[in-house]
């Protein structure tokens, strides 16, 4: 069995927090027939946000994959979460998607979120469509929402569709490309519509940015720019194949409008994602690399017949069906007991079932096609990011890079009998998650949870009480530092030692020096083979791995460090992997020492939105927090400030916000870099306490 891959659409719906794709969302499937009752976030009632917590806050905290069919289209949609906290989310649903639509609210136009989520597309060049959305909202300008898009993301925005109406008054948009008015009926909250005479009120407006639309496809085509140029009106098939085009290279974002909350514009936004989205097919081919030689590329054509290959994109611990791995199939098919590979750690796995998701509602299913997004409960061995392929022709491919945690806290269970079940817990929430990580302190014997944000941890304590039934107690959210190195130090590291018979010799010389902000730990090797044989290098750069673990100064993890393997020696008698490793930490324990460390806290880019009456509080209040003021700019009545501060500066800043603003303020973080701590006259770092 196959099937039309062409039909098919793996889209994404991202934006802002409260910009509304959810709602837009449960609108999707309720007009697709998936539901049959249209679910509510106020009401706690969505498909999609099926977690507790998440119907109780009324936002999405985890990507939610379903699948619907509109006009004998395939679309598999993955909601993703709008606050910072979660945009590991987005970040792992935008590597596997051939297309996203952006939600923007018609009142506040593009947001910070907005714009992290945008970026994130950029870097995996997803094609988008976008939709303002709340049109129905005091304070609504479709105009302006979408100049904040050219402003804020340079993004090539072209409008479709312009609305009848604003505010209380919304009824109707018309269709700019088809030169048609719809006027929204009343009575069906929305979900019908009826074809109308442009409004006389509009008409001229209609003309004008008709003619911008057609101006702007046509510049995309140089046949199509002739004809124009000529004074020939461009047949409406051919403007839409060259949007199409357009859209598919990220040349433009054709911009929807409507209020999904009333249903309005709905519809004509599932039309836009079949005709404008890209599907599968429309990439041609895929490539992978050797697993063998990762420099030597592999490319597989996007068809049924192809070999199969997929990645895993998400983790989910159900307590149902125990460890779901989410996986998008690039090429060839999969069936139900085959056996399958997984490229990443080398290990073979069978599949026993194959579900296609509904939200947390799921179907078995036989076979599972090229541009499929499923789940497959039982798999052992995957993590996010691995590569599933066939055994007899193994392919890997990119992995997806995750932010590291910046906040720690400690934690533990409320009876001494729960321990157990808390390592357990904490170990399957850290396999879902990439940005959530745990450890044990040696020297406290503390337990230790980190994560990107204070809100990400909160939803792990409370989901560790829901849903693996451990309460637990925790202490106060602290910095996780790091540490790094500020000079170049050349260090010898000679370990011998005889025992009986038979010796042990490592003897290696390294080279320590500070890399590029960003670029974590690299490690490489400039030796000659006679001085030091292949079999140790794995050794000694595993060696040098671990010993970055630790700083010098006070223990953190230490980041943007190159260490390069330059000289040393070999015993044929006596040279073991082990005595190598003790070398390696013994030069890297003394090296880093004398490379003056400096110890590093997390620095976040902060926005938050107020009324002017409030900003020169809220000002103060940053530069009070070692806040560095980077601009201040207007929207009506509401201004923007963008700072940088320190992260150890800013817990429990929502209740001061709210507390300054009298709740009118919003604010968001998104981490940025790190930079030197400074120290008091105690020599104790000024931040929020080293971490427990």
């Amino acid at each position: 069995m196959s099937r039309n891959v062409s039909n098919v659409r793996n889209i994404g719906i991202m934006a802002h927090i409260d910009a509304g794709k959810t709602t837009t969302t449960e609108r999707i499937l309720f007009l697709t027939g998936v539901v049959h009752k249209i679910g509510e976030v106020d009401d706690g009632t969505t498909v999609m946000d099926y977690m507790e917590q998440e119907r109780e806050r009324g936002i999405t905290i985890t990507s939610a994959a379903t699948t619907c069919y509109w006009k004998d289209h395939q679309i598999n949609i993955i909601d993703t979460p709008g606050h910072v906290d979660f945009t590991a989310e987005v970040q792992r649903s935008l590597r596997v998607l051939d297309g996203a639509v952006a939600v923007f609210c018609g009142v506040a136009g593009v947001q910070p979120q907005s714009e992290t989520v945008w970026h994130q597309a950029n870097m995996y060049n997803v094609p988008r469509i976008a939709y303002i959305n709340k049109l129905d909202r005091v304070g609504a300008n479709f105009e302006r929402a979408v100049q904040s898009m050219r402003d804020r993301l340079g993004a090539n925005a072209i409008i479709m569709q312009m609305p009848i109406g604003i505010e209380d008054d919304f009824r109707g948009v018309v269709d700019l490309l088809e030169n048609k008015a719809y006027l929204f009926d009343q009575e069906s909250l929305g979900i019908r519509y009826e074809e109308i005479e442009i409004p006389e009120e509009v008409a001229d407006k209609v003309r004008k940015m008709r003619n911008v639309l057609v101006e702007s496809v046509a510049e995309l085509d140089d046949d199509l720019l002739e004809d124009y140029l000529n004074g020939v009106e461009p047949q409406i098939d051919k403007l839409q194949q060259v949007l199409r085009k357009g859209t598919i290279d990220s040349k433009i974002v054709p911009v929807f409008c409507g209020s999904s909350f009333k249903n309005k514009g709905v519809k004509f936004l599932l039309d836009s994602i079949i005709r404008y989205l890209p599907s599968p097919s429309d990439k041609k081919e895929v490539v992978g690399f050797e697993v063998e030689d990762s420099a030597k590329e592999i490319h597989l054509s996007i068809k049924d017949t192809e070999i199969f290959s997929s990645l895993a994109f998400k983790i989910l611990t159900d307590q149902f069906v125990g460890k779901l791995t989410f996986v998008r199939i690039y090429t060839g098919s999969l069936k139900v007991g085959a056996q399958i590979y997984n490229s990443a750690v080398q290990k073979k796995e069978r599949i026993s079932k194959i579900l296609r998701m509904f939200a947390n509602r799921r179907e078995e299913i036989e076979e599972a096609f090229t541009g499929d997004i499923v789940a497959i409960p039982g798999l052992k061995f995957a993590r996010t990011g691995d590569t599933l392929c066939e055994l007899s022709h193994p392919v890997l491919f990119e992995k997806i890079v995750f932010a590291e945690p910046v906040i720690n806290q400690s934690i533990e269970a409320k009876t001494a009998a729960d321990q157990d079940k808390l390592n357990d817990a904490l170990s399957k929430l850290s396999e879902e998650d990439p940005t959530f990580k745990y450890y044990t302190d040696i020297e406290s014997g503390q337990t230790i949870i980190s994560g990107v944000g204070e809100l990400h941890l909160e939803i792990i304590v409370d989901r560790l009480k829901r849903e693996f039934n451990v309460p637990s107690r925790v202490g106060k959210p602290q910095v996780a530092y790091r540490e790094t190195i500020t000079a170049i130090v050349e260090q010898e590291g000679k370990f011998e030692r005889q025992q009986g018979n038979k010796g042990q010799y490592g003897h290696v010389v390294l080279k320590i020096e500070p890399s590029e902000r960003g670029k974590g730990f690299s490690f490489e090797n400039k030796s000659d083979v006679k001085q030091i044989p292949k079999q140790y290098l794995h050794a000694i750069e595993q060696a040098a791995r671990e010993s970055v673990s630790v700083g010098p100064i006070a223990g953190y993890g230490m980041i943007d460090v190159k260490v390069t393997l330059l000289d040393g020696s070999y015993d044929e008698a006596n040279s073991s992997e082990l005595a190598y490793k003790i070398a390696t930490s013994m030069a890297l324990k003394d090296g880093l020492r004398k490379a003056q460390p400096v110890v590093l806290e997390p620095v976040f880019e902060v926005e938050v939105v107020a009324p002017e009456q409030y900003i020169g509080d809220v000002i103060a209040d940053l530069s009070s927090r070692k806040g560095k003021i980077e601009g201040i700019t207007q929207d009506n009545i509401l201004q923007t400030v963008k700072a940088s501060v320190p992260l150890s500066e800013m817990f429990g800043y929502v209740t001061q916000l709210r507390s300054m603003s009298q709740g009118r303020g919003v604010y968001t973080m998104t981490f940025s870099h790190y930079e030197p701590a400074l120290l008091n006259s105690n020599n104790m770092y000024m931040s929020a306490g080293w971490a427990s």
